[in-house]
């Protein structure tokens, strides 16, 4: 990596996209208001509202994850913990990798 550390693309990059594919997710195609959404995701109602809006986590994944995005909304809307969830999404984006790609841009 470009003298960027795994965990610091992972923080500025990675996690915007994943909150940002999850409160997407929820807000609009679950039907969740932003305010619950918000309460869900442990951020605030302004946060859901740029991420809903593609202002935070602007890197485009395509259809890359979709379904892994679609099971971690609805285990969240059943009670998963949110953190298992982001981290799993995580490893996931690694593992089809994410980090080459972002690395690739920067």
């Amino acid at each position: 990596m470009k003298g960027k550390v795994p965990c610091e693309v992972i923080t500025w990059y990675i996690l915007p996209v994943i909150r940002r594919e999850l409160a997407t997710k929820l807000v609009k195609e679950h039907g969740i208001t932003q305010k619950k959404t918000a309460e869900l995701l442990g951020l605030t109602d302004a946060a859901i509202s740029q991420y809903v809006s593609k202002k935070r986590g602007k890197i485009e994944l395509g259809d890359t994850g979709a379904e892994e995005f679609e099971k971690s909304a609805q285990r969240i809307l059943d009670g998963q913990p949110v953190n298992e969830e982001i981290c799993r999404l995580c490893k996931f984006l690694m593992s089809v990798g994410i980090l080459e790609e972002i690395d690739e841009g920067l």
